[in-house]
């Protein structure tokens, strides 16, 4: 079988205006060669692609099945020619990424127009949202998980490190005293993510130590638990890169900082199993590796 890619391009332009004599005109093509050109594709694939009457064509129960698969195929192509051009400029399509509300905000969207204004061919969408979504049921061509990855048929790509640890106003161990040991977390105020209130780090000798603390506050929103731990409330949990401007500015202090929050976590570029990742997609993906390598709250390699 043999099926060439003008036929399955003009395939598509027909299906999209519902006339063969405007899809024809698109490719240089009369009508009658059209119709010539789409009844040897229906006999070469053994199939009526489409219901023609003398006013309109419309697709037949066989030909949206074959659509569906003629457009992915002609992306596919699309990409493998973009892979071997090597000007972003030849980079075309719609990306849509997904990732957390907090980190997206510090260390995503600030780059956002540096890639667009290199790759203009390119349209973005950020999805930011503290919520996990489903990529491939939501058609999100990757997403930035940040974590230890359960297992799963998603294909990822190491963009960085996510190290954690305990902190705190000054205000509120000024009141309460400084934990000196990891017992002493049972008697301070421990602010809490989704109420996970089983705290694991990891000692200097790599010994793990799971330690039950108690708190008056919890949330889903990790900026709501910073906000929290700025205003003096209690202790909290948080990656580096969430909250290195307030300890470079000391508004928050480690605690116990000889321990680190186990189980130490990456960040990670993310895509459905499916396909070979589009030029879109390794683009972006590469760009984000070379900005997040110039932030040292996203290199520090402490497990």
């Amino acid at each position: 079988m043999s099926v060439d890619l003008k036929s399955l391009e003009l395939f598509v332009r027909v299906a999209a205006l519902g006339a063969i004599g405007k899809a024809g005109a698109e490719f240089g093509l009369s009508a009658t060669a059209a119709t010539q050109r789409l009844q040897a594709l229906e006999a070469t694939i053994g199939t009526q692609l489409f219901h023609r009457t003398t006013r309109a064509v419309s697709l037949s129960t066989d030909g949206e099945i074959f659509l569906a698969h003629t457009k992915r195929i002609l992306g596919d192509v699309e990409e493998a020619l973009a892979d071997i051009r090597p000007d972003p400029k030849d980079i075309k399509g719609e990306l849509r990424i997904a990732c957390s509300a907090s980190f997206g905000r510090l260390h995503i969207a600030p780059h956002v127009t540096e890639f667009l204004d290199s790759h203009p061919g390119v349209s973005l969408q950020l999805a930011m949202s503290d919520s996990v979504i489903d990529i491939v049921e939501q058609g999100f061509d990757m997403a930035i998980r940040i974590g230890a990855l359960a297992p799963s048929t998603l294909k990822a790509r190491k963009l960085a490190v996510s190290p954690r640890g305990l902190v705190a106003a000054p205000c509120y161990l000024a009141k309460h005293g400084i934990p000196a040991a990891l017992d002493d977390l049972k008697k301070h105020n421990c602010l809490a993510r989704e109420d996970m209130r089983t705290w694991s780090l990891a000692a200097p000798d790599g010994s793990l130590h799971d330690v039950r603390t108690t708190g008056n506050f919890s949330s889903t929103s990790a900026e709501a638990i910073t906000e929290a731990a700025l205003s003096g409330l209690g202790v909290a949990r948080k990656c580096t890169w969430e909250i290195a401007d307030h300890l470079d500015a000391g508004t928050l202090v480690p605690v116990l900082e000889n321990y680190t929050v186990s189980p130490f976590w990456q960040v990670f570029a993310v895509r459905p199993p499916s396909r070979l990742p589009s030029a879109r997609v390794r683009a972006f993906t590469d760009f984000l590796e070379a900005k997040f390598k110039k932030v040292p709250a996203l290199c520090d390699e402490r497990a």
